[in-house]
């Protein structure tokens, strides 16, 4: 006889979160074990690839934080010269960061090490479901208002 299923063990929502949670967590230990925060590794790897930096309220979306949160993670980074900050010149309210070369050499190492956790991810399922799962969830980040 098959036991009951639970509903959360169907539910879409609860699937993702609880996947995410699984591997963010393995690969969060790697992170923290090469002295960096979570805070510090989301901002670093999302400006990877973004040649003119994003404004902060673009980090905020990006790293999953709030303002306050990103812009005191972004202190701590210039401090520490892994990304400079400065002005949009047509908006003064706007703030704009982006990495320095230390910055750039900083995330290269810790964007390997998510490569390769996200090998690891992908050989558990097979490449073309992975393909099939990024697909999707894009989709569904994409119809987000």
């Amino acid at each position: 006889m098959t036991p009951p299923t639970r509903f959360v063990d169907t539910y879409l929502l609860y699937l993702m979160a609880r996947a995410s949670s699984v591997a963010s967590a393995e690969f969060h230990d790697e992170v923290r074990a090469q002295g960096v925060s979570i805070p510090v590794w989301r901002v670093l790897a999302s400006l990877k690839g973004a040649p003119d930096g994003l404004t902060v309220g673009e980090l905020t979306r990006s790293c999953l934080a709030n303002q306050p949160a990103i812009s005191k993670t972004v202190d701590k980074l210039v401090a520490q010269g892994l990304v400079d900050r400065h002005a949009d010149p047509n908006d003064r309210r706007r703030v704009w960061v982006r990495l320095t070369a230390a910055g750039e050499e900083r995330v290269d190492g810790l964007i390997a090490r998510a490569e390769a956790h996200q090998a690891r991810l992908i050989a558990a399922i097979g490449p073309e479901e992975a393909e099939i799962l990024k697909a999707a969830l894009k989709r569904v980040i994409d119809r987000a208002p």
